[in-house]
């Protein structure tokens, strides 16, 4: 394909300026406001504001959107960015199990400058579009492009019947890869949208369900829809489609439901599409008892479901909730982060397991669709940090001195240096049931097995006190020359090329 490749080359491609992605966050953003993206970036920082933190510490955010597009059958995907970083996301993805191959339309300094590259993205959709292989086309600019102002938005909406979705996900402009989920999801939901104001559109595969349903918005366990179908059953409701969905078809089949379940409380785009064609939302999830009954009724209601309904409804899961909790008690003291967007529903089941919780962090942002989960922690005595910093969530393992830590990989890191038991909350918590009672025995095992290595923890430490850590790491036959003065020479270099910075800048 003229324009298109999937072999990404090793060496980085020149970019605008000079600058590349490895330029400031505020470089990258005021040139893209220049080439005409204000709109853009402002609509991006309503949805997903920054605040306390400016840039919480996360993988490319891009990677989000990369992986929603290819979990979707008949959908291809094309990256527009520095060949670093489409290698690195194209890496990434396959390690997390894509099995599909990513397009990527190389550019240098020229074509970016003189729109020749637009002309090759253009170019390489138009031979990609094939409809006998794919529904959508899905084309993400990176942070150069968008800094550039390559004009997605040019592209046509359709060729040979093949959708063309364009999106930008600059990392100066999407805080996390959780939210860049979102951007994907909200256009798509945006064109399917379009479609069906248009004229009829293609049902289900599996057909339209006999009973209302519920769409589940956010990306969860497997289990957990077929679990929250069950708990839908008495009050005569069912389980719609999983948004981000696996085929176009489910876009329809989501917008069709007439209540949105927020599970994840940061698909603000998405919310946006729903909400303007008439749906209610409602937040938070069937998590532990409390979750549970409050959520079955919030849905009922949203349906005018009768209040008989909505207790046999409650009284069919309650009881068994509160018997897996009881049955699998979690004794200790623990701190949880993560960015995920999920971290505050599960902060809820540990609770209601017995933990002491005394501190979540999330890389997203304060929503209203997680405000419920917000209030009962803080109720609990459970300190709430929305787009929480690596530096937030080291302080309170710090300072809670937990028993157990979940949090990302540094997180994880610091904690076994410290001797504290610690796991992942992506690989580990994350990929388990949540709803209902299958997810409320579900993190016991795990959570208890990770304390219980507390004694191993302290011994390893033990074992290797005395060999050093960051410069002196390792075993030294002498001292080892660290040679501060060669530091000192180094820093006033920085600090010059700051101030030179700063004086372009004030120019």
């Amino acid at each position: 394909m003229s324009g298109l490749r999937h072999v990404v080359p090793e060496a980085a491609v020149p970019s605008v300026d000079g600058l590349g992605c490895h330029a400031g966050a505020d470089q990258m953003a005021a040139a893209a406001r220049a080439a005409g993206n204000s709109e853009l970036l402002n609509r991006y920082a309503k949805d997903y504001p920054q605040g306390p933190h400016d840039k919480p510490q996360s993988m490319c955010p891009a990677f989000g959107s990369l992986r929603v597009g290819l979990r979707m059958r008949r959908v291809a995907t094309v990256l527009s960015g520095s060949a670093c970083c489409v290698y690195g996301l194209t890496f990434v993805s396959h390690f997390y199990g894509a099995r599909r191959s990513v397009g990527y339309v190389p550019f240098n300094s020229e074509t970016l400058v003189t729109g020749k590259l637009f002309e090759d993205i253009r170019d390489a959709v138009h031979e990609l579009a094939d409809p006998d292989r794919y529904d959508a086309v899905v084309v993400t600019n990176l942070c150069v492009p968008t800094a550039s102002g390559v004009p997605l938005r040019l592209l046509p909406n359709e060729i040979n019947g093949v959708r063309i979705v364009g999106i930008d996900v600059p990392g100066f402009g999407v805080p996390t890869h959780a939210e860049a989920k979102d951007v994907l999801a909200g256009a798509m939901l945006a064109y399917a949208r379009a479609e069906i104001m248009a004229g009829p559109v293609a049902a289900p595969a599996t057909g339209r369900s006999d009973r209302p349903t519920v769409a589940l918005l956010g990306e969860m366990f497997p289990a957990d829809p077929m679990m929250i179908g069950a708990m839908l059953a008495p009050m005569g409701l069912a389980a719609g489609p999983v948004v981000p969905c696996r085929e176009w078809r489910e876009l329809y089949a989501a917008l069709d439901c007439k209540v949105v379940a927020a599970i994840h409380p940061f698909y603000t785009a998405a919310v946006r599409e729903f909400e303007a064609a008439g749906r209610s939302v409602v937040g938070s999830a069937p998590v532990g008892y409390d979750g549970t009954m409050d959520w079955l009724k919030n849905i009922g209601q949203a349906y005018d479901v009768t209040a008989e309904k909505i207790t046999a409804a409650q009284n069919a899961f309650g009881a068994a909730i509160k018997a897996a909790l009881a049955a699998n008690p979690i004794r200790g003291r623990i701190t949880l982060s993560g960015y995920e967007g999920s971290e505050l529903l599960v902060a809820r089941l540990l609770i209601e397991s017995g933990a002491d919780v005394k501190y979540v962090g999330t890389a997203c942002a304060r929503s209203a669709w997680s405000e419920a989960d917000r209030v009962w922690l803080a109720d609990r005595g459970v300190a709430v940090k929305f787009r929480a910093s690596l530096e937030d969530d080291c302080a309170a393992m710090a300072g809670f001195e937990p028993d157990l830590a979940i949090g990302t990989t540094p997180v994880v890191q610091k904690a076994k240096e410290l001797g504290i038991p610690a796991l992942y909350f992506t690989n580990l918590i994350s990929a388990r049931p949540l709803m209902g009672p299958a997810g409320a025995g579900s993190l016991a095992q795990v959570i208890n097995a990770a304390m219980g290595n507390k004694a191993r923890m302290s011994g390893m430490k033990a074992f290797f006190e005395g060999v050093g850590k960051d410069d002196t790491a390792g075993i030294w036959e002498g001292a080892p020359n660290l040679r501060p003065d060669f530091r000192a020479a180094h820093q006033k270099k920085l600090d010059k090329m700051a101030k030179a910075a700063k004086a372009e800048e004030m120019i």
